[in-house]
């Protein structure tokens, strides 16, 4: 059996993914850790392969406790469950080598494919004492099947997409108009807002109308801090 701490600060959830834990075969709760100090008193007298682990707690968040595994070089897995999904904390935890990040609220389906994944790839790290090279790609690609981005609308390319969501996550703060982002990244207005709508339309950006200039309002917009990851379906948070 795959034994799991969950760690989280709220009793009723953490009580929800226990649930949810233990309806997915091959996998048992070893513990419950309301906070980092008690996680890791937890990592120290028992056994633990898997840690279910929020960032947002109270005291030290869930990063420290990542950051703190790695760096005493302990061979536990993690996988972050958590409301938070702005860039930064999601960076970190995959430079923290996070096997896998779902974001509150989530579905049982996709809560359940995420431990069935890890459960073939502990199974086979487990089962091997050497690897051919077939079965290793195996192992790195999650069992030959990486996961498959959606496409983009026709006449827009990833690398133009990846260098305009880049721009917009570091001035994440800043309301800015199609002439501005145009200039900055080198392409032209009407190209910019072929782009822009698109961000639209999967509410990865606001668009609100600006008043202050003289005849027809201009458009506006601005990053959606609640929708950020709603790009991370056509590009890899890696990427950006």
């Amino acid at each position: 059996m795959i034994r799991v701490l969950i760690v989280d600060d709220d009793p009723m959830v953490a009580k929800i993914n226990k649930r949810y834990l233990e309806a997915v075969p091959g996998f048992v709760c070893a513990g419950i850790a309301e906070g980092v100090d008690s996680a890791i008193d937890m990592l120290n007298s028992t056994e633990i392969h898997l840690v279910l682990l929020d960032v947002y707690m109270p005291g030290k968040r869930g990063l420290e406790l990542l950051k703190r595994m790695r760096n005493e070089q302990k061979d536990i897995d993690v996988i972050i469950i958590s409301a938070a999904s702005n860039i930064e904390t999601i960076q970190s935890a995959l430079h923290f080598g996070v096997v896998d990040y779902l974001i509150k609220p989530f579905e049982f389906g996709r809560f359940r494919d995420s431990l069935k994944k890890y459960k073939k790839k502990f199974e086979l790290l487990h089962g091997h004492e050497k690897f051919s090279q077939e079965e290793l790609d195996k192992l790195l690609k999650g069992n030959g099947q990486t996961p498959r981005l959606e496409d983009i609308p026709k006449g827009l390319t990833k690398t133009t997409l990846r260098k305009i969501v880049k721009t917009i996550l570091r001035n994440k703060d800043a309301t800015f108009s199609i002439e501005r982002l145009a200039n900055e990244i080198g392409i032209s207005r009407v190209s910019m807002g072929k782009y822009l709508n698109f961000l639209t339309e999967i509410k990865f950006l606001d668009v609100e109308a600006d008043y202050e200039t003289k005849g027809r309002p201009a458009r506006k917009y601005r990053l959606s801090k609640q929708n950020t990851e709603a790009i991370y379906v056509y590009i890899e948070a890696a990427d950006l």
